[in-house]
């Protein structure tokens, strides 16, 4: 009897142990670390970049305020708030409202994209009391991007009488190569959200977003999430992105391939580009842009091409071939008018589902390749100079221009 119950004492020993013990099956997930992207922010040019425009205290901000949260849809809220601020105060910066917060020109589109790298890093480390499953991390990681882009604010007037023009742009990119570099389809972006321009046919409300320069958001559909509701109703659209050096370009045809080129990730992909419901997936597809009326009109100081030339793999071959007229019959995508980068890929997409939306005989849309924005002479190690303003406000008022034209044909 006394060993009999020595055994029962330590079973309930044991019992007890093992209620009191953490259950590790259910135990939140390590926060993973920062990216690639996010681990440039520690260098001397994003940070004297967030100082001088006065963007620098937003990541803080936000890490207190998560501190303080109590729950995952307190967190949500907080991430919500602050991602859609974050792209309100860009866009009222662009567009000469409130503070310039420093001495940064406030055409600049650089704030915008460290503050939000900021902003992921501090939801991506963070590790709240309560716990935060891997799944939750990744929806307060996608609420803040899509709100932090202008993805979610897109909003036309119910009032009549006013064209929809709906305008996408980039991040900053090749920031390994030059970490200064600034991208005007973005500064473009914030410069036009929510205008109206003057056109031939009336005046027209601009909205714009702007999208990530990384292969894997592309791939899980983030052009088509965000388009996709807004195309039936718009008059016109144009993705916009940084091309080739001292001129625009309306790029006349896009391929259905990724060439491979490193994204902010240091992420190269290779392949036709994936799509939903592949099998239906055309090789090629084209601009409905008025590239006739663009190129002809004096929009800015830059020239203004009618780009046709694509790579292909004619058919039956097995080798690329330039082709400065456009594809032929049959032929498979090495490179769109526009490349086959990003650039190329969002313009491929947009006109993708323009036409699975059956919109192409209605809806102009295709793509257009801003001058590759560039320092003043000598400047290896500024972040700003004179010319890099007037270069970038150059460009910005000519794609408002060049869409002045487009939506007045």
């Amino acid at each position: 009897m006394h060993a009999l119950r020595v055994r029962v004492g330590l079973l309930g020993l044991a019992l007890l142990a093992g209620l009191s013990a953490p259950a590790t099956a259910t135990a939140a997930p390590a926060a993973p670390a920062p990216t690639v992207e996010e681990l440039r922010l520690d260098k001397a040019v994003p940070q004297e970049i967030l100082t001088r425009s006065g963007f620098d205290a937003l990541a803080p901000r936000l890490a207190r305020l998560l501190t303080d949260a109590r729950s995952y849809a307190q967190a949500r809220r907080i991430v919500v708030r602050e991602g859609t601020a974050l792209w309100r105060r860009a866009v009222d910066r662009a567009q000469g409202r409130g503070p310039a917060g420093g001495d940064l020109s406030r055409d600049d589109d650089r704030p915008l994209y460290w503050a939000r790298l900021g902003l992921s890093r501090e939801v991506r480390t963070w590790e709240p009391e309560f716990g935060l499953g891997e799944a939750q991390r990744s929806a307060l990681l996608d609420s803040l991007e899509r709100t932090s882009r202008g993805q979610t604010g897109i909003g036309y007037p119910r009032t009549g009488g006013l064209k929809r023009v709906l305008v996408t742009g980039f991040d900053p990119f090749t920031l390994d190569r030059d970490i200064r570099i600034s991208n005007p389809s973005g500064a473009s972006a914030l410069a036009l959200d929510g205008t109206v321009i003057e056109t031939a046919d009336g005046p027209a409300r601009v909205e714009a977003v702007v999208f990530p320069v990384r292969w894997r958001d592309f791939a899980e559909g983030t052009v088509e999430r965000t388009l996709r509701p807004y195309l039936p109703r718009v008059d016109l659209f144009a993705t916009v992105s940084q091309g080739r050096v001292g001129r625009f370009d309306v790029e006349r045809t896009n391929g259905a391939w990724r060439g491979g080129f490193a994204d902010n990730e240091n992420v190269g992909d290779t392949g036709t580009i994936p799509v939903a419901d592949p099998a239906g997936q055309p090789q090629w597809t084209t601009t409905t842009l008025p590239y006739t009326a663009i190129t002809a009109a004096g929009t800015g100081r830059f020239p203004v091409y009618d780009n046709t030339s694509v790579t292909e793999i004619p058919a039956g071959g097995t080798a690329p071939v330039v082709r400065p007229d456009g594809p032929t019959a049959g032929s498979l995508a090495r490179a769109g008018a526009g490349g086959d980068y990003l650039s190329n890929e969002i313009a491929y997409r947009a006109t993708l589902l323009r036409d699975r939306l059956g919109l192409h005989e209605r809806l102009p849309g295709g793509h257009v390749h801003t001058p590759v924005l560039q320092f003043g002479a000598g400047n290896t190690t500024e972040v700003t100079d004179p010319e890099f303003v007037r270069n970038r406000l150059d460009i910005v008022a000519q794609v408002r221009a060049i869409l002045a034209v487009a939506a007045g044909e």
